[in-house]
This record gives structure tokens, sequence and C-alpha cells, in this order.
């Protein structure tokens, strides 16, 4: 093989190999753009916004499981039950997730835990309206459990699925500790990605329904959320044939 033979070769392998890169970046890509459209299918054929988020949800779950499962070379995570740092940061939720999660506090949790949770989201909620910046104010989730364990981890919001870390003691310096501006926790790119593209997937289905589609705090979105529940609960029994009207026959 002569020297140009030889060069000839290295560069042809070189660019067979670039061009399969490209092919396979830009398949990667669509990934993402098929994921956003399979969870804009889901969001039309949902009765309610909260049917909507709870797709969406279970959706985004079995991508971020694939992500892990068929894609090499994802980071390793140090996330582990009762591991609550991140539970101390202001969380914002998209549209149906907060009556997503209130039905299913309605439906698993007593009355009586249900008002001590209502009163925990006041305090939190007042907490973030008085926070000149929301990004920097440190509060404990009110579901947060006594065991640093989320007491509705089947239904918890788009942004704590999302979050992962690779150092439990660099989420302890960021939330607890005296961090410079701007730095954070790294995160698994394509894990974060699947979880924001249907964060917009509900804000798109939002506006599609002609409603609000910004996100708000959690514990103020969850309060009202939980009200609608105990009105229309109210309403309900107002108006069954077996309510008591009040008056002996």
């Amino acid at each position: 093989m002569s020297p140009q033979d030889a060069i000839d070769f290295v560069s042809n392998d070189i660019a067979e190999v670039g061009t399969l890169m490209r092919s396979l970046s830009s398949r990667y890509e669509g990934i993402f753009s098929n994921f956003r459209a399979a969870c804009g299918v889901v969001c039309e054929r949902a009765a309610s916004l909260a049917d909507a988020a709870r797709d969406v949800t279970a959706l985004a779950d079995a991508a971020a499981a694939g992500i892990r499962r068929d894609i090499p070379n994802q980071p390793a995570l140090a996330c582990s039950g009762g591991c609550a740092a991140c539970c101390h940061l202001y969380v914002q939720v998209p549209p149906g997730i907060a009556p997503m999660m209130a039905g299913h506090i309605a439906a698993h949790v007593a009355p009586a835990e249900r008002s001590a949770l209502q009163e925990r989201l006041q305090i939190a909620a007042d907490a973030a309206r008085k926070a000149v910046d929301v990004t920097k104010l440190r509060h404990r989730c009110p579901l947060l459990g006594a065991d640093d364990r989320c007491t509705v981890y089947e239904v918890r919001p788009l942004s704590c699925r999302a979050f992962t870390s690779r150092a439990v003691s660099r989420c302890q310096d960021v939330v607890f500790g005296d961090v410079p501006d701007g730095a954070g926790v790294a995160q698994s790119a394509a894990h974060y990605r699947i979880h924001m593209e249907a964060t917009a997937a509900l804000e798109q289905a939002a506006r599609q329904r002609g409603l609000p589609a910004q996100q708000q705090g959690l514990a103020d979105a969850l309060l009202k959320a939980m009200s609608a529940i105990s009105v229309e609960t109210t309403h309900g029994l107002a108006h069954s044939p077996g309510a008591s009207t009040g008056l002996r026959e």
C-alpha cells in the first residue's frame, strides 16, 4: 500500500463512520420528537387535563426507563429513597398535574391527613409568595413524609421525576450549602429532556383546550385542585337522591 493509498484508506474510513454518526445523531434526536408527538396524541384523546397528565406521566416513565435500559453510556445515578435534598426546592407544575395529584390524594389519604396536608401546603404557598427569588427558596415539601420519602410518589410532578444527580454531596451543597449562583446539579440529559418534552406537551394541551397553559407553584396549584375536588364532592352529595334535606318526614 502506497502512502497515498494509506491516506485514502484512512480518509474514506473516517468519512464513512462520520456519515453513520450523523445519521445516528439525527435518529437520536428523533426519539424526542417522536415522544412529543406521542404525548400530543394521548393528550388529544384524554377526557380531561388530569387524565392527560396521568397518561403523559406514564409515557414519560416508560421513555425514561427505555433510555436507561437501551441507550448506552447513561450516567450512574446516586438518587435513592430517603434522599430528600431536592425535596426542599421550589417546584412548578404544568396544567393537569395538580388535579391528577389531588385526585390521588382524595382517593388514598384520610380526611384528617388531608386537612393537615392542606395546612402544610398553605404554609409552603405563602413562603413562595413572599420569596424575592423562588429559585433560592428552600422549604421542605409538604408531601414529604417523616421518613423523608414522598407520600405521593406514584403521582409526583414531572419536574420531580426529571431531577437526577450523580452525587448526594453535590445535592447537599446546592440545596443547603453556599454554592455560587448559576451552579447546580448536573442532570442526565436524555432523562431530563424527556420530562421537559412531557411538560411542554401538557402546556400545549391546555392551550388547545382554551385553558391557562402557564406552570404554577406546586403548593398553590395543589391547594386549588384539592379545594375544587372538595367542592365537587360536596355539590354531588347535596344533589344525590339520598342526601338529607334537613327536614323530618
